[in-house]
């Protein structure tokens, strides 16, 4: 494991994401799920965009084809609390046939000091059987142009 550390400009997209007061646990600080729910917001708001238009339409969840995360990780080193609002920033770690792998940074909007750093594996699975696939080509350009490292 490397103690070397992000920051805001080493991801290709971001994403603010505020908190609540019911964000906060007994601890007075943000649960751990609360991490969960910003990078799974932030990498499904990313594919939607990705994919929000066919022809100049948009296109309803149901017409796609979906993404499965099959892991995620998540490794803390700072707090925040409730009323802090928090940046999310998404990159491309690993595109393969089948699926990708991302890193996230989860950072204050503050002062973008580190909070977290995460990971989350998506599985593109086919509509109507939820096999694998291939990852969807206008997926793939996207995370070429955005999300690589170098783009």
């Amino acid at each position: 494991m490397t103690d070397e550390r992000p920051t805001l400009a080493d991801y290709g997209w971001r994403r603010t994401f505020p908190t609540r007061w019911h964000d906060n646990d007994v601890f007075g600080h943000l649960n751990n799920t609360i991490y969960y729910a910003a990078m799974d917001t932030t990498v499904t708001s990313w594919l939607l965009d990705a994919g929000a238009a066919r022809h100049g339409r948009p296109v309803a969840a149901a017409e796609t084809d979906p993404a499965f995360v099959v892991a995620s990780s998540c490794r803390y080193f700072a707090s925040a609390a409730f009323p802090d609002a928090l940046v999310v920033g998404l990159r491309a770690d690993r595109i393969g046939t089948t699926s990708v792998s991302w890193g996230l940074g989860i950072f204050r909007e503050e002062d973008e000091e580190l909070l977290a750093t995460g990971t989350f594996v998506h599985v593109f699975v086919g509509r109507d059987d939820r096999r694998p696939i291939p990852v969807p080509e206008p997926v793939r350009e996207r995370i070429r142009h955005e999300l690589e490292a170098g783009a």
